[in-house]
């Protein structure tokens, strides 16, 4: 199967267990494959016989920013479900980071990461 990747889309949002992160927010960033035929787009070079890319970043950025829940896991498994809504997709892999967890004497990144299938 063919696939697209989509890196470092960054987008400012309410997520996290502590109430400080759901109402200060913190910086996420969002890695996508997405698994969908290209033979035609391939062969075409037309735009309409592929994903536009710019879509797809927006409906991440969105939903980094508007939605309000608990845990990342929660919010890897909304852009899995939504992106998966595009007819060409047949597949996504989400990886979910939060690169500055409020964690003592930490210093590292979280990672959460989803994959589904249609």
């Amino acid at each position: 199967m063919d696939c697209i990747q989509l890196t470092g889309i960054r987008g400012y949002g309410y997520v996290g267990a502590l109430p400080e992160e759901r109402s200060l927010g913190q910086w996420f960033e969002v890695d996508l494959r997405l698994s969908l035929d290209l033979s035609l787009s391939g062969q075409s070079d037309e735009l309409s016989d592929t994903l536009d890319y710019c879509d797809i970043i927006e409906l991440v950025q969105m939903l980094i920013k508007t939605s309000k829940f608990t845990l990342l896991e929660r919010l890897a498994t909304v852009i899995a479900e939504k992106i998966l809504t595009f007819d060409r997709i047949s597949q996504v892999q989400v990886r979910l980071i939060k690169p500055a967890a409020p964690i003592p004497d930490f210093d590292g990144r979280i990672v959460i990461e989803i994959e589904k299938s249609k």
